[in-house]
């Protein structure tokens, strides 16, 4: 079955964004765990996120997708 609502990102476009999941650890930087991405809409106002968990704790951030690993 063929999703003609666009609700779903397209298999063959990369993300545009990752959605990571951040834990504070005190005195240390935050622990960053990759949680999901997030493609920008055709007409720039808005982005599907594809979510493979939901934290309980900490905070959702979402980064511009790049080469380099973070």
């Amino acid at each position: 079955m063929t999703d003609t609502t666009n609700n779903q990102p397209s298999a063959s476009k990369a993300p545009t964004h990752i959605a990571y999941h951040v834990r504070e650890r005190k005195g240390d930087k935050g622990f960053w765990t990759r949680i999901g991405a997030a493609w920008a809409h055709g007409d720039g106002n808005g982005f599907n996120i594809q979510v493979e968990i939901m934290p309980l704790d900490g905070r959702i951030s979402l980064r511009v997708a790049s080469e380099k690993s973070e």
